[in-house]
This record gives structure tokens, sequence and C-alpha cells, in this order.
């Protein structure tokens, strides 16, 4: 220790993180107090809401019972080049102050870690992403986390998942400091509560009428985790087919619940808890590029794309999507995550996604209708189609033109199989490719695992067919993707003609001109 006139100066380190996207990064607040001029002085990057955490957490130890000490107290948040963002370090501040001051015992922060809001009259508010908090710490090797009370429900999944990690939580900074002295026991943490999901799919696949054609597409993208494009006029049941494919999709494992609520968690969604049922995100046609891949003035917020991750992303009239929005969907379509870069961080925010898009044949939807006739331009549907750029055309592995079903069959009953029994053969489907090649779709295995599972005649006609069409590469790849599926949907071990030739059937539709 230092002496600078009749003060001791003191230095304490309270270890905590910052989010970079889903990624927990460790940061290590370093708390100086020594003698001078008396003062709060914030180093390392700090944002707007860190810095004004001194006057809030001034306010809210005078309120629980603690002193401000009247000294000079200089704050390092290392890494220094790491931007630090969000209300979280209110709490290692307020601890790390009353340790440097003496009125905390600071051998009670060793290998802990603390993330949380301070209100000013000293109780604990929990902030977006406390499970990547969470997580994060585990993975740094950390066995004690003392969170917020109203954050802790969600780490209970985290408790069940990680083992040898405690989550400590707190009502108030009186409890959490109890807590770091050793002075209170841990409470248990509050039972995860179960609510309705809106984000959740709701309806069943027996709601749809007809479209027997576009019913077996929804199965065989469900089978692999295909992309799909739905083309037809107004009332046609688009709509409604995209929103029903989540309905056959299997179960996430608890993984794949982590990562979502993870996602969600920072983005303040509803699906923040972890849940079975794989999330849905239907955003409006007029979405931003910001908020549809994420990022904006807060680079790591997830857009629409990460928070479908693990789900199906909804893109209704896609074409009066802005091309350059569009456009954006590309590579992270193909790559599983969107990338955002900034002056000073970098952000991987995950978003693999199923992508169910539907659109207009032309802006009057009526294209091809059977009674009624287009009143659209050929200019005006060339200008309209070219919205979706062919490479992202190419991105997408089913397409299927629908037509307007009669309406003796609307108003009839139902005429095709529930959403149980598919779901049932997607199932199965998927089994049956895992014993093949693990937990990867058919949509992102690597290529020489469904090349090696097609026979010759089968890669023939596919060539053949794809050629006579002047078909891109990526087609090719993606269309054997897809009889991959159909085959495993067959229960067959080898791609055949037969697989091949529908595969091709549910790629036929073109738009792009």
């Amino acid at each position: 220790m230092e002496r600078h006139g009749r003060t001791t100066a003191r230095l304490t380190v309270v270890h905590t993180l910052a989010l970079v996207g889903v990624e927990a990064r460790p940061v290590r607040l370093e708390c100086a107090v020594s003698g001078g001029l008396p003062g709060l002085r914030l180093v390392g990057l700090p944002d707007a809401a860190v810095r004004e955490a001194g006057e809030r957490v001034r306010a809210a130890l005078q309120r629980s019972g603690f002193h401000w000490p009247p000294l000079r107290i200089v704050v390092n948040l290392a890494p220094a080049d790491l931007p630090k963002v969000g209300t979280g370090f209110d709490l290692p501040l307020a601890l790390g102050v009353l340790a440097a001051s003496g009125q905390v015992d600071a051998r009670g922060l060793r290998d802990l870690h603390v993330h949380g809001e301070v209100g000013l009259d000293g109780t604990l508010r929990g902030v977006p992403g406390v499970l990547a908090v969470a997580l994060g710490a585990a993975r740094l090797g950390a066995t004690r986390v003392l969170v917020p009370e109203d954050g802790s429900a969600v780490l209970s999944a985290v408790t069940a998942a990680v083992d040898g990690l405690e989550v400590w939580p707190a009502r108030d900074l009186a409890e959490a400091v109890a807590l770091v002295g050793r002075t209170a026991t841990p409470r248990p943490l509050a039972a995860l509560a179960t609510r309705p999901d809106p984000s959740v799919a709701a309806g069943d696949l027996a709601d749809v009428r007809g479209q027997p054609v576009a019913r077996r597409a929804i199965e065989v993208a469900a089978a692999g985790g295909h992309h799909v494009l739905l083309v037809g006029p107004p009332g046609c049941g688009k709509s409604m087919l995209a929103h029903r494919l989540a309905t056959v999709l299997p179960d996430l494992d608890r993984d794949e619940q982590l990562e979502v609520a993870t996602v969600h968690g920072i983005a303040g969604g509803p699906h923040a808890i972890p849940a079975p049922r794989p999330p849905v995100r239907a955003p409006q046609a007029g979405i931003t590029a910001a908020a549809l891949v994420g990022g904006g003035a807060g680079a790591g917020r997830p857009g629409e794309l990460s928070l479908a991750h693990r789900g199906v992303l909804v893109l209704d009239e896609l074409l009066e999507t802005p091309r350059p929005v569009l456009d954006a969907l590309r590579q992270p379509l193909e790559e599983g995550r969107v990338v955002i870069d900034r002056a000073r961080v970098r952000v991987a925010l995950p978003a693999r996604v199923q992508l169910v898009a539907t659109t207009n044949p032309c802006p009057c939807g009526m294209l091809g209708h059977p009674r009624r006739p287009c009143t659209c331009r050929p200019d005006r549907v060339q200008r309209y189609r070219s919205r979706l750029s062919g490479p992202l055309f190419d991105r997408i592995d089913v397409h299927v033109a629908m037509r307007p079903v009669p309406r003796e069959r609307l108003t009839g009953p139902s005429d095709g199989e529930d959403s149980a029994t598919v779901a049932t053969r997607v199932v199965r489907a998927r089994r049956h490719a895992h014993a093949r090649q693990g937990a990867t779709l058919n949509r992102d295995v690597a290529w020489e695992v469904v090349h090696a599972t097609a026979d010759r005649a089968a890669r023939h006609l596919l060539a053949d067919g794809l050629d006579a069409l002047g078909a891109s590469a990526r087609a090719h790849d993606r269309c054997l993707r897809v009889a991959r599926t159909i085959a495993d949907l067959a229960q067959a071990q080898t791609v055949s003609e037969e697989h091949v030739a529908e595969a091709m059937a549910l790629r036929l539709v073109e738009l792009p001109s």
C-alpha cells in the first residue's frame, strides 16, 4: 500500500463481464481510493450509461446505510480498449468502492462475478443479457455469480446446465454486501416461470385447405431445414402455410434453448426464458437493414435474423422490401451468423434460421390467376421482380407456385394432415439423417456427404435437368440437398432419380428478371 499524506491508498478488483453481441468478455473493475481532491473518475471507454453510474451508486450507498468516501476515486474498466455499455456495471462499481474504502471485506470478491443495475434507493435491477453473463462467467471458470433477484429466475436453467456454478440473487445493495461479507446465506433461486410466448408458432397445418404441393414442400423444408419461397396471388394461403412451418419442427435441445434464450435476453425479448419450441419472427415488409440483421447504434443489438436463431424467419410480401435490405440476407443465410464491424469492436451474432418467404407474382398479384386478369405492365412486373436478386434467389432451396383454392374446398372439412402427423415424419427423417451425418441439417452439411449418397443416375438427371434450365452451380448444390431430404423422408439410404425429380419440381419457379 502507498501513503498520500494521512490517507492510505487502496486498490480493489471486482470481476464482471461486458457483452459484445452474445459473447461475454471478462472485465476487471479496478477501483483505487486515495487522498486528493474528492471525486470519481471512470476510465476504460465507458458509454453514457456507465459514466452516469457514479451518481446512481452514490445515492444508493447513502440510502443503504453506507457512506461515499470523501476521497479521490479512480475506476479503470480493463481491458481499456473494449467499449463498456449498459447499466450492468453499477453493482460492481458499488462493491468496488465499498471494498476499497474498507466497508466490505475485499476477500469476499475473489472468484465472484458481479453484474446488475443499482437504483437510487439501493434496490437491484436485472439488466438484459443476464443469461449470457452467467454462461460467460461459467466458461471463464467462475464458481459464483452475484446478480439482482429479478433476473435470477432465468438463471435456474443455467445452474441446471452448468455444474459447479453458484448463483447468488440479491434484492438490494445491503443484501449484496451481506453476501459478499459472508454474513448472509444465499437464498435459493426463484422458480423458472412459464408463460405463453407470442414468438412461438400457433395454429395447425390442418387449418390449410388444399395446396397439396405446398404442404409437401413445407414438410420437406422442415425435415432438412431448407429455405422456402411461396409465390401466388392474394388469399391462396401463402402466409398461413409460412406460419405453420414451425408447428412441424421438432423441439429444441437444451443447448439450443440456452442459445435462443441468450439472444432474446440481450434484446429483452419475450423468448428470454429457455423454452422447447423454436421461435418464429415475422417482421413487416418495411423493415430496415439494421432491424433485420442487427447492429444499429448499439452494434451488438440482435436483429430479427438473430431473434429467429434456431427457428423460423417469416418474410411476408418479400418483394415489398427494398432490394438492399433483402441483399443483406445473403451472407447470414449461408454462414448462419451476422458479423457487424465497427471502428472499435467486431460483433458476431448467431443467425442460423430457416427462411420462409411469400410474395405475389406481380404488383397487382393476379398474374397467373385462373379467373382474374393481371393489370400490370410488363415493365412494372420486371421492376417488381428485380427486387429479389439472383444470388439471394439461388440461396432459397424450395420454390412453390400456388394457385387459389376453390370455394367449396375452403368451406368444406379439413382435407389435409395435421401438424402432429407431419411432425412425426419430420422427426423420423431428421433421425435418419442424424445417423449418417450427426446433428447437422441437410441444408448445412458438407457437400461431400450429400454427393456421396446420390447414385449415378440421380446425379446425371440433376446435371442434365439444371443445365437445360441454365441454373447455377449453387442451384445444383441446393437441389441435391433437397433431394437428400426427400430420400430421408422415405427412409432411403441412397438418393435416386425419383428423389431428384421431386426436388427439381420444387425449384421450377422463376422470379428474378
